[in-house]
């Protein structure tokens, strides 16, 4: 088995000697499951008129984008993830019509939806309509989480891999964003945070309805005159996204099952998902939502059933199946989400991460837990054996569990460093899931040497970008970049007055922690006076603090080196 490992291990080596650390990666294509291979043509790039005056832009991007044409201007609803994909819909769109966008709508805030907005239009009177939290979603996003979540994202969405190896994304042919791509974005400009809002443009009479669901943002788009429904992301044609692998905070699924049943309650005769194809006929519609509200409530359901049977949600997983007449569904096969970490996510965000198995309440490091499985194989030798014929034999998740230890004992570990590539690509051969399939896939390249994904810095923000947030979320987003090794004997008052904004900021900076309240201090031990957004680009290093200083962009009371000091202390890195 060594012999076979080792052999592996060469032909790895030679295929990664080309390494890069900026997509597409240079390998070559993977085998894919038959299943999510045939779904591809769920995205045959084109623009498709669904009925009068109503069109759908499919297969330019991950999302989809719809015009809505009305008597002196169309509406827009989602903008694409990036320039890029939105240049090529505005370039389809405009053969439809030369009619200017009147207004735009974004059903909820993720980056696919709204990151080419600017491409749309760029005219100050536009309306961009939103719910009244999608501002502090995209804040989320954007400075809290960026780094992990861009870094994630890349894995799920396959970004990195070769267009062969891709397949799709489960609800689109890939993602046209990468670590270059900056966000084509505009706020909203009109906002609601009640049940409903209904607003007439261009002659159009257009009902936004709150839809918690795969964000808690989320709106439907509701054509009354014309019995045309946008479900945004709470339906497409795959199993729903219940969990994202790329990191979500828990999506409430009875809020999504509740939003499922607006929807159907409405009887639309037109349905144009977010992602994926529409579909015509009020009674195909009706029946694709039931189905859809029932498998999501089934798994919520037998989920906290098998809970309060006291089952770990490791045996909630096990149990956990659609039943028959659901799981045969073609709208309801595992391309995106799936129903296993859908159990997890359900568990997780009614019970929170431990599940009642008290040896789950200590820990062991993976190095321990390494040299535990060496020990009990007969050693290091005899775990790398066991590791390569769990491989050899297909056992690939074993394997890969076995490959994790060695290398927690030794990073260098070349026997586990094969082993978990050969495992990871072995588990996305038999993937239906398009996220589960990329992620292995990255983490196979990453693994190899052949790319580098470089997390984004929350301070990569565009001026344009950074200029349209207001300073207090940009702050808001501040604290979590804290170093507390750096800052473990600091005890500093900084009072920020925004003189353009009327705004006072206090930033307490104590033995690891950073306060931040949207008050004056008593006491500050500096005082800076600017523009708010001069200090914008001095937090996103587009502006140097000592320069902005010296120029007067800046005032300090206090000392300035001692400023400067503590915002060293913030690093996302």
């Amino acid at each position: 088995m060594l012999v076979f490992v080792r052999i592996t291990l060469l032909c790895l080596l030679l295929f990664a000697a080309a390494c890069r650390s900026e997509p597409p990666a240079p390998e070559s294509p993977q085998a894919a499951h038959p299943n999510l291979a045939k779904h591809t043509a769920e995205f045959k790039k084109e623009v498709i008129e669904v009925t009068d005056g109503v069109y759908v832009a499919i297969g330019y991007g991950l999302a989809n984008s719809i015009l809505i044409e009305g008597d002196d201007g169309v509406i827009i609803v989602d903008t694409m993830e990036s320039a890029r994909a939105a240049e090529a819909v505005k370039a389809e769109f405009a053969k439809i019509t030369d009619k200017p966008v009147r207004a735009i709508i974004y059903t909820h805030n993720h980056a696919d939806h709204v990151f080419g907005t600017k491409v749309f239009t760029n005219a100050a009177d536009v309306d961009i309509y939103s719910h009244a939290t999608t501002l502090e979603r995209l804040n989320r996003v954007l400075h809290t989480l960026r780094p992990t979540i861009f870094t994630r994202s890349m894995r799920q969405f396959g970004t990195y891999l070769s267009d062969a190896s891709r397949v799709n994304c489960g609800v689109g042919p890939k993602l046209e964003f990468d670590r270059d791509t900056q966000p084509s974005l505009l706020l909203p400009t009109h906002t609601f945070d009640g049940k409903r809002m209904e607003i007439t443009v261009a002659g159009v009479d257009i009902v936004l309805v709150h839809a918690p669901g795969e964000s808690p943002d989320e709106i439907f788009v509701w054509l009354p005159a014309k019995r045309v429904l946008l479900p945004a992301d709470n339906y497409y044609k795959s199993f729903p996204n219940l969990y994202a692998i790329r990191g979500t905070s828990y999506r409430d699924v009875m809020d999504w099952v509740r939003s499922l049943d607006a929807m159907r309650d409405l009887r639309p005769e037109f349905l144009i998902p977010a992602h994926t194809r529409p579909v015509v006929g009020a009674e195909l519609i009706g029946a694709l939502l039931t189905d859809y509200r029932d498998a999501i409530q089934f798994v919520h359901d037998q989920t906290i059933r098998n809970m309060n049977l006291g089952l770990t949600p490791d045996e909630i997983v096990e149990r956990v199946r659609l039943p028959r007449h659901l799981a045969v569904k073609p709208h309801l096969q595992e391309y995106y989400g799936r129903v296993d970490w859908s159990v997890r996510a359900i568990y997780v965000g009614y019970l929170g991460w431990f599940g009642g198995n008290a040896t789950d309440l200590g820990n062991m490091s993976p190095s321990e837990h390494g040299e535990r499985l060496a020990a009990l194989a007969g050693g290091v030798d005899a775990l790398q054996a066991r590791a390569s014929d769990a491989f050899d034999t297909g056992d690939h998740q074993w394997a890969l569990v076995l490959a994790d230890a060695l290398l927690a004992l030794d990073s260098k570990d070349e026997i586990g460093r094969t082993v978990r590539i050969g495992a990871l690509r072995g588990l996305a051969e038999n993937m239906v899931s398009a996220n589960g399939r990329n992620y292995y896939l990255t983490q196979a390249l990453e693994a190899e040497g052949a790319i580098a994904i470089e997390a984004r810095d929350p301070a990569d923000t565009s001026a344009d970008l950074l200029r349209m947030f207001p300073v207090g979320n940009v702050l808001r987003s501040l604290p979590v970049y804290l170093d507390p090794e750096k800052s473990r004997d600091t005890d500093t008052v900084i009072q920020l007055i925004f003189t353009d904004t009327d705004e006072t900021y206090t930033l307490h900076v104590r033995r690891g922690v950073a306060e931040l309240r949207n008050r004056t201090a008593d006491d500050p031990d500096i005082t800076v006076r600017c523009d708010s957004f001069v200090w914008k680009q001095i937090l996103s290093r587009q502006r140097n603090l000592a320069v902005a200083y010296a120029t007067g962009k800046l005032a300090v009371d206090g000392s300035a080196i001692d400023l400067a000091n503590v915002l060293l202390m913030f690093r996302s890195g």
